[in-house]
């Protein structure tokens, strides 16, 4: 007597929790890989400024726009413009 195995699945249960895993790794990666390019681009960004004189920034105004370009760069939806009207220190 010889038997074969010719099918071999897992739970439906066990299949979808292993299914949710590996996509949460891929948004995991995804993710990093998508920090990892905005850390650079802000980095290039800063430099292009000072070494273009193009504007100067103290510390506070340079953590402001790196945090708005991280948000724009790593966000996940559509930024919308924002005009100021005011004075840069108002």
């Amino acid at each position: 007597m010889e038997s074969r195995v010719t099918h071999l699945a897992y739970a439906p249960e066990i299949a979808q929790a292993m299914l949710a895993r590996q996509q949460a790794n891929a948004i995991v990666a995804a993710r990093f890989k998508i920090v990892e390019g905005a850390v650079g681009m802000v980095s290039n960004a800063l430099d292009m400024l000072h070494d273009q004189q193009v504007v100067e920034l103290d510390e506070e105004r340079k953590a402001q726009m790196v945090s708005n370009l991280l948000v724009v760069l790593c966000g996940d939806r559509a930024t919308q413009p924002i005009v100021n009207a005011g004075t840069l220190y108002g």
